[in-house]
């Protein structure tokens, strides 16, 4: 796990920090792979759309990839190179809107791409495919082979499509099922996707693996993942992408938290209960959601311990009237005390995006650290949380 390079002092609490150092060390890892192997890899907004470190990255990757108008005018305005976008339907007046932005469409199925052919016509198309192979466990929030699932068409949906509208104007096909995953998973679901889709490859010019690939992670097999695409390069002569999210940003961020409070756990025979002036609500939705249990780090360097590895357990709350506003519990050498600063990891991916001004919450101040000292990017106040109504 990254630690901070940055003075934990110096900045306003809460806040997000990110690093670029770990920024850099992460698309240098993705730019390997695509000069390795040809393939082109695109940043999922979905996760990190921190648009001032869009200079750096897009210095690294191919383009980006977006689930809608706005991220696919973000990622065409502020990091230019291929804009690529899918949504689970497209609205008329919305699709020509994000026609002006975004080169490459992924549709649902053959036939919402039939509906809006006459806006796509000059754009490079694919159809999201589900090949109904689950490799997650415990997740299935973010699994999209989940029974019911709405997004992509499996084999005998596609079929029945094709058999109506035909093929033409299709340039290839796309799969996303993969969450914070190794590519083991992502070669065996590869190997389910061409066992039942493989003959239509063969007229087509390109595959979209998607995202979910935690390629940057330390433990990360990246040999399984060059043998995957360069199998599809060889065998079927297509262009491979992929649109990973985490792995840009991974543990390149923090946000960085101040105790407001401590409850004396003494009284109710219980751990004692540190109040933040961050919530789990509202500033980091995947500790709640995921569930995400972040490492904490100390200003002294020390990292938090599971609850009673270390001589104190504390209970860690956010600042607003949800009683399950709990980041968890964690030990300490010695008490939490009020004014203390802590410092959460990996918040720079779907944190920023997902979070809210619920109870009248205050955004956390954005800072990115880079070669040339602590940037301050954004404040917000009363008027962010007013206008959003």
């Amino acid at each position: 796990m990254n630690k901070p390079t940055f003075d934990i002092s110096s900045v306003a609490t809460p806040c997000y920090v990110t690093e670029e150092c770990y920024l850099k060390k992460n698309c240098e890892i993705l730019k390997k792979v695509q000069d390795d192997t040809g393939c082109k890899i695109l940043l999922a907004q979905k996760a990190f759309s921190m648009y001032s470190a869009y200079p750096l990255i897009s210095g690294y990757l191919s383009g980006t990839t977006a689930s809608g108008l706005y991220e696919a005018r973000l990622g065409y305005e502020y990091f230019g190179k291929e804009t690529h976008v899918f949504s689970p339907a497209y609205s008329d007046s919305e699709i020509t809107e994000i026609a002006k932005y975004a080169g490459h469409f992924v549709f649902n199925s053959v036939r919402q791409f039939a509906m809006h052919r006459e806006a796509v016509k000059n754009k490079r198309c694919l159809i999201r495919v589900n090949p109904r192979f689950s490799t997650q466990e415990g997740h299935a929030i973010y699994d999209p082979c989940a029974k019911g699932s709405r997004l992509g068409q499996t084999l005998a949906s596609f079929e029945e499509d094709v058999s109506k509208y035909g093929l033409d104007g299709i340039d290839g096909l796309h799969f996303h099922t993969l969450c914070e995953q190794n590519s083991d998973d992502l070669k065996r679901t590869a190997e389910q996707v061409e066992k039942q889709f493989g003959k239509y490859l063969k007229n087509m010019n390109v595959i979209n693996f998607g995202g979910g690939h935690h390629i940057t992670r330390e433990d990360y097999d990246i040999a399984t993942l060059e043998e995957v695409i360069r199998h599809f390069e060889n065998e079927y002569g297509l262009e491979v992408y992929l649109e990973p999210g985490e792995a840009v940003a991974l543990n390149a961020g923090f946000l960085v938290t101040t105790v407001l409070d401590v409850i004396d756990g003494k009284i109710n025979g219980e751990n004692d209960i540190a109040i933040l002036d961050a919530s789990a609500a509202c500033h980091m939705p995947d500790v709640l959601e995921m569930p995400y249990r972040p490492v904490i780090i100390q200003p002294n360097g020390d990292t938090a311990g599971e609850p009673n590895e270390k001589s104190v357990t504390v209970r860690l709350g956010g600042n607003t009237c949800l009683a399950g506003d709990v980041i968890g519990d964690y030990s300490f050498d010695r008490p939490l005390k009020t004014g203390d600063r802590l410092v959460l990891c990996d918040m720079s991916i779907y944190s920023m995006v997902k979070n809210n001004t619920f109870n009248g919450m205050a955004l956390p101040t954005i800072y990115y650290n880079t070669s040339l000292g602590m940037r301050e990017i954004r404040q917000f106040g009363y008027e962010d949380f007013r206008d959003r109504l």
